[in-house]
């Protein structure tokens, strides 16, 4: 029989917080002058009891991973 995990218990991220949080995120890496193009919540686990919200940093170009590196001072 397969193992199914058991929901989150606690206080769990909503949703609308999700979106709050990647808003925030949008709004730091632009006032930087980044922008991710597949910035976006993970659809799978927006609505799983079984994990909190999780964003999708998804895939970028070198420049943008230059701009990224210096941002965070590397």
């Amino acid at each position: 029989m397969p193992h199914t995990p058991a929901p989150l218990t606690g206080a769990p991220s909503s949703p609308g917080n999700a979106y709050d949080v990647l808003a925030e995120l949008t709004a730091v890496l632009a006032e930087h002058g980044i922008t991710l193009p597949s910035l976006e919540l993970d659809r799978a686990t927006l609505t799983s009891p079984y994990t909190e919200p999780l964003i999708e940093l998804g895939r970028c170009n070198l420049d943008t991973a230059r701009a990224i590196s210096a941002a965070l001072g590397r």
